[in-house]
């Protein structure tokens, strides 16, 4: 096999009997067939599937066949204007369109990735084209039996990350053989997970102290999840962190203060909640890195920076084309943010703004179509993945 290198024959030299060199050439040769093999599995990422975990940034109608099948009251944004700009109607994604998952699938060549509630019966064709999200809006990193024990309910749903997890074994990893065909040639993407665990607390009413104390815990759940993935022959695993919260249109709203202090000067947003946020990003790329260097050689682990990638649109709005600035929420009910928890954005006594595409913030809660593309550009296009999502498929 050393012939198909000519530059490496005058290295030989059989006939004078110098097995230095030979030896030598051989070296080179098989050194160079290990780091081709190494580029072939660091460009070859022809990926057939997506499977998707997560809250409310990933869930593409989850939790509205979740709300059919329970006879459950619908939440807000099950009604118009969600949905609005790119499918024209409402299908359980918390945005006016396309959220980074879309982007992903879109980027990729796949089709939008289908839900997994509802569609059990053509599961198996779907996910060995295009895959399956099993992310649900309000879902939470650790149990609802958690929070419920320190007096919080979680309004939304039960669908915990665990609990997607097995929905996960029980579709498509009936064995092993199963989860890796599928997986080897799967991108998965572990969240966004964790955000709700610290929203349903604070919302609640409880101090960010009392919330810190737990973010060990939240980064372990996703961390065991990750390992979970690995062992059923995942190959590539995205996780991305947490958001700017002290960011959000309904903590600027819930918070509001006349202390200049508690605002960043440059963008307007809370310092401490934005703090908190970047302890949680720490932690989870600390124990990121520490699977990267047990044994997961054939793996790559990637860290989707999403705190950063979207902390240039709260920057800079209006040089991204956010005319309208990026803390005031394009659908609401007034206020400096346009946020009040008590008329959610769908409801009869909201009201929508004329370019969602100018707003970085869409509900107060979640961003506009807009806005998430140019996180995915910046993210899977960009340098905001560790390693560069780029340095690994060719474009």
């Amino acid at each position: 096999m050393c012939d198909k290198f000519p530059f490496i024959n005058r290295y030989i030299d059989i006939d004078s009997g110098n097995q230095l060199k030979l030896s030598m050439a051989i070296s080179i040769c098989f050194a160079i067939l290990l780091l081709m093999s190494r580029i072939s599995y660091a460009y070859e990422c022809n990926y057939t599937s997506i499977i998707s975990f997560g809250n409310s940034l990933a869930d593409t109608g989850n939790i509205k066949k979740l709300v059919a099948i329970h006879h459950s009251e619908p939440p807000h944004f099950l009604f118009p204007p969600y949905g609005e700009t790119f499918f024209h109607k409402p299908t359980g994604r918390c945005s006016n369109g396309r959220l980074i998952i879309d982007f992903i699938a879109e980027g990729l060549g796949l089709p939008l990735i289908p839900p997994y509630v509802g569609d059990k019966s053509n599961l198996k064709k779907k996910e060995v084209r295009q895959g399956v999200n099993y992310a649900v809006a309000g879902a939470t990193a650790l149990s609802s039996s958690f929070h419920e024990a320190r007096g919080v309910s979680n309004p939304t749903t039960n669908a915990s990350l665990q609990v997607q997890l097995k929905w996960f074994k029980q579709s498509i990893c009936p064995t092993s053989s199963d989860c890796q065909h599928l997986l080897q040639h799967s991108l998965i993407l572990m969240g966004e997970i964790g955000g709700n665990d610290y929203n349903h607390e604070l919302r609640a009413g409880k101090p960010i102290n009392e919330v810190k104390s737990f973010v060990p815990l939240v980064i372990k759940t996703i961390i065991a999840a990750v390992n979970e993935v690995i062992k059923l022959g995942a190959k590539t695993i995205i996780v991305p962190g947490n958001f700017p919260i002290g960011c959000s249109s309904s903590y600027l709203a819930m918070y509001n203060n006349s202390d200049t202090k508690m605002y960043d000067n440059k963008t307007g947003c809370i310092i401490w909640l934005n703090k908190f946020a970047e302890y949680h990003n720490q932690l989870l790329q600390r124990e990121l890195e520490k699977i990267r260097k047990l044994n997961y050689h054939h793996v790559n682990i990637i860290y989707a920076d999403y705190y950063n990638a979207a902390m240039q649109l709260y920057r800079s709005p209006k040089e991204f084309g956010f005319l309208n600035g990026a803390l005031k929420a394009c659908c609401g009910a007034g206020g400096p943010y346009n946020f009040n928890k008590t008329v959610e954005c769908g409801t009869a006594s909201s009201t929508t703004c004329a370019d969602p595409d100018t707003y970085v913030s869409w509900d107060g809660v979640h961003l506009t179509e807009a806005a998430y593309r140019l996180i995915y550009r910046s993210l899977f296009k960009g340098s905001y993945t560790m390693p560069r999502f780029n340095s690994l498929c060719r474009s």
